[in-house]
């Protein structure tokens, strides 16, 4: 819990007085007003994280956090739980969706076991921070305890923080847990004060008894739990998961680094909403890549305020929006660096 309340601590506003610089080379440079439109304001947002003119965004690196759910033995979901350990050891390979897409911009992929229900080789390339074999069903109680939500957290911010101290300057969000969009609708219908059927979706393939036992199981974790939604940790540790914790506390360790950190989609979203509820000003060092193609992706975006970059009828996860959102984050960058303003060019306006 020290860790956590130190990180969130240190999290600060964004740097006024370099946007307004920022802001103004922009509206100087050699184009017509807000031509380049959000990429533009992106390239501002990055001064302000940064406090930096020209942010040096050259080291990237994705976050994947993996864990299992309790939620599973539901049959919220047609695919094999062992799914999740099979994908992990594929992640750290690099040849799933996030690796191969990451390999665009040269980013590195960070993988984390934080609760994948059995145990990974130790030379598979996963960093080991389990804090248990997946999440309880959350049916028939809390998903995990309140102290095991809070190291969570910190298991992300101390992976965040370790990658920033080894010159990481661009972070992006991504997970693998079979089950996993359960709690984060459960999260987001909680947040949102709404009813399940409202958000929730197919995931990655629904199981026996279709969309209507999905939003059965979300409604009956939350009457049983009542999560308070105004504590973030009270709502994770009751209907959340682990690497949702994990990626949240990603967010937090990046805010109070003064590092950007690209939110994937769905799951992460559902991150970034605990990140938020923590601390209100996380949101500003928050860029969302893409708008998933979840039913429950435009009220998570909504309530998260935060309008995704990209449309590109995405619902894979792992980190794989992040890692296409980052080629357009180094031309908010080549933008400000190699476009000239119209006086350094010499002419009139």
């Amino acid at each position: 819990m020290n860790l956590l309340k130190q990180t969130v601590g240190k999290i600060k506003d964004l740097d006024g007085e370099m946007m307004a610089k920022a802001r103004q080379r922009v509206d100087n440079l050699i184009k017509p007003p807000n031509s380049l439109g959000k990429l533009e304001s992106l390239a501002i947002q990055l001064s302000g994280i940064t406090g930096e003119l020209f942010p040096a965004i050259d080291q990237k690196a994705i976050i994947v956090m993996a864990a299992d759910h309790g939620v599973y033995e539901e049959g919220v979901t047609s695919n094999p739980q062992e799914v999740t350990f099979a994908q992990t050891l594929n992640i750290a390979k690099g040849i799933t969706g996030v690796g191969t897409i990451a390999k665009v911009s040269n980013a590195k992929i960070v993988t984390v076991d934080v609760g994948v229900k059995v145990d990974i080789p130790t030379d598979a390339g996963v960093i080991n921070r389990k804090i248990r074999r997946g999440t309880a069903n959350f049916t028939k109680g809390p998903a995990m305890t309140k102290e095991e939500a809070i190291q969570s957290l910190e298991v992300g911010i101390e992976i965040a923080n370790a990658e920033i101290q080894n010159g990481v300057n661009l972070l992006g969000t991504g997970e693998m847990g079979i089950s996993n969009t359960t709690p984060s609708t459960a999260i987001l219908s909680v947040l949102a004060g709404c009813d399940p059927k409202e958000i929730t979706g197919r995931g990655a393939g629904l199981g026996h008894g279709g969309l209507a036992r999905k939003i059965e199981v979300i409604r009956n974790a939350i009457a049983t739990n009542q999560p308070d939604s105004t504590d973030a940790i009270d709502i994770l540790a009751k209907v959340g998961g682990l690497e949702i914790g994990g990626m949240a506390g990603v967010m937090l360790a990046a805010a109070a680094n003064r590092v950007p950190v690209v939110v994937d989609g769905y799951i992460s979203t559902a991150s970034a909403l605990i990140a938020t509820t923590i601390e209100p000003k996380v949101k500003d060092y928050l860029i969302t890549s893409h708008a998933t193609d979840e039913p429950g992706g435009k009220k998570a975006s909504e309530l998260l305020g935060k309008e995704p970059m990209l449309k590109m009828d995405m619902c894979l996860g792992e980190g794989s929006g992040a890692a296409l959102a980052f080629p357009i984050i180094d031309a908010a960058c080549s933008m400000m660096k190699n476009m000239p303003t119209f006086e350094e060019v010499g002419m009139e306006i």
